[in-house]
């Protein structure tokens, strides 16, 4: 092994056939130089990545580095499905984060750096304004919140090298810049390499030395960051895309019977002395498509849990939903069925041992897990939204096995399948790659008729949809 080389991955077969790729996998991690793996959803860089750490047996070939030790005892992966590692997720459930009330499994942040006084922990906590989460539980941080935290617990064994996925989504444009300078700081002053594994050239960190394209399994020639971006040739062959997805025909285009889908007025959220909203008005009418913006930690996520029936607190405060009030006599199921939502959160907590057309069929019944029962018919509409979005090979695969990005594009159709009145895509584009991006803003365009209304969140919104017609930031509406 080249004293140069601080991994070696030498003519690997994995032994199991959903790891293997079209080729033995030969590739060398020089000291000092950080990479990028980039390519389209499914592509197979999480995979490689997991070989590259000895997470899998292999048929033939090695996994060498400079150290003599396991890999994955130099390498620290950090992915934001990571948070069951910090919590039993799976024996919570996604509405538990607003109901205080119930028994909370959750640690919080403070306890997740308890004894942890070195210098270095505390420099990028602050960097990184950890401070303000301290007293939060962590299935009640933001997406954005979580991804730093879970950034600075991975730095808190300073690893030889550093290796994320998809480090920039769910990150407001501050929270990006304060990333870009922490990879700067790690990599000249801490010695620390790292590597990113992204599915859009937006995403590749100035840092990158090397840019490693991957597709179908498949190892491309690695090139410089600055020759990768200048490849035009290389972007067509990793992520062209021509078709245009044809969507299932809307049960019913007949006018609405409401006139208004939500009227919020004066909203007030507060746990214990953290007051997270206060003082917002919103109302929304029929057919109209509103972008929701804010800071990570603006609240998105609690307003949001409002008009879907998941905050108790809601009954606390003066809200109308498809022009009847919230309170006793209201269905919350009735609200929930005129709904599609996907969410960052919601998610998270869907990587179930079920079929990912179970997981689009459970759409129909807003239910995380296994739908208890769903017609001939049902499963006809579901398989149509799974080809729309091109995933309907993935109908019979365990969603537990497929890649973040594919997983994502499984819940974007479980929000669509029942054809609801408003739709609610909190970071739809999350891990897209920028084929099935182009796709998802095609079928949302598709789908937007005069009768549908339509909330998206998004930190990008350059990647909003042409349709917006109204917006509310709450960076300047929160009198919080």
């Amino acid at each position: 092994m080249d004293s140069n080389t601080l991994i070696e991955i030498d003519a690997a077969v994995p032994r199991f056939d959903a790891y293997k790729f079209r080729h033995p996998i030969t590739w060398n991690i020089g000291k000092g130089e950080n990479w990028t793996l980039i390519g389209p959803n499914g592509a197979g860089k999480t995979q490689l990545v997991s070989i590259m750490l000895e997470q899998q047996a292999l048929l033939s070939g090695k996994v060498r580095n400079s150290m003599g030790e396991r890999t994955s005892t130099i390498a620290k992966y950090v992915a934001f499905t990571d948070i069951y590692t910090i919590f039993d997720a799976g024996n919570s459930y996604y509405q538990q984060r607003w109901n205080t009330g119930d028994i909370q499994t959750a640690p919080f942040v403070d306890e997740l750096f308890e004894g942890i006084t070195d210098q270095t922990t505390e420099r990028f906590m602050e960097i990184f304004h950890i401070g303000s989460l301290m007293g939060k539980r962590v299935n009640m941080l933001s997406s954005g919140e979580l991804r730093k935290t879970l950034i600075v617990l991975a730095l808190r064994s300073e690893p030889r090298l550093l290796i994320l996925d998809n480090p920039y989504i769910g990150l407001d444009a501050g929270s990006r810049e304060v990333l870009e300078d922490v990879f700067r700081l790690i990599t000249e002053q801490c010695g620390i390499q790292l590597m990113t594994l992204v599915a859009d050239p937006r995403d590749i960190p100035q840092v990158t030395s090397h840019v490693l394209p991957i597709k179908d399994k498949t190892l491309l020639p690695a090139m410089s960051r600055k020759d990768f971006l200048a490849d035009r040739e290389m972007f067509t062959k990793l992520f062209g895309y021509n078709e245009k997805p044809t969507i299932p025909h809307h049960a019913s285009n007949q006018r609405a019977e409401f006139e208004t889908i939500l009227d919020f007025k004066n909203i007030k959220i507060q746990y214990g002395e953290k007051v997270i909203l206060n003082g917002i008005d919103w109302k929304i009418k029929r057919g109209e498509k509103w972008l929701l913006s804010g800071k990570n930690g603006s609240g998105k996520s609690t307003l949001l849990s409002l008009v879907f029936c998941d905050n108790p607190q809601g009954y606390a405060n003066d809200i109308s939903l498809f022009d009847r009030k919230h309170g006793p006599g209201q269905s919350i199921w009735d609200v929930k069925r005129r709904i599609g939502y996907i969410s960052p959160e919601i998610t998270n907590y869907y990587r179930k041992h079920v079929s990912c057309l179970d997981v689009v069929a459970s759409g129909f019944s807003d239910t995380i897990g296994i739908p208890y029962d769903y017609s001939d018919e049902k499963k006809k509409t579901a398989l149509q939204w799974m080809s729309a979005f091109g995933i309907e090979h993935l109908a019979e695969k365990s969603s537990v096995t497929v890649s973040a990005g594919e997983h994502q594009m499984v819940m974007l159709a479980r929000a669509f399948v029942k054809d609801p009145d408003l739709l609610i895509l909190d970071e739809p584009m999350h891990g897209l790659d920028i084929h099935n991006k182009a796709r998802v803003r095609q079928i949302i365009k598709e789908w937007a008729t005069e009768e549908k209304s339509l909330i998206y969140v998004t930190h990008y919104e350059e990647e909003a949809p042409e349709i917006i017609t109204d917006k509310l930031d709450l960076n300047s509406v929160n009198k919080k």
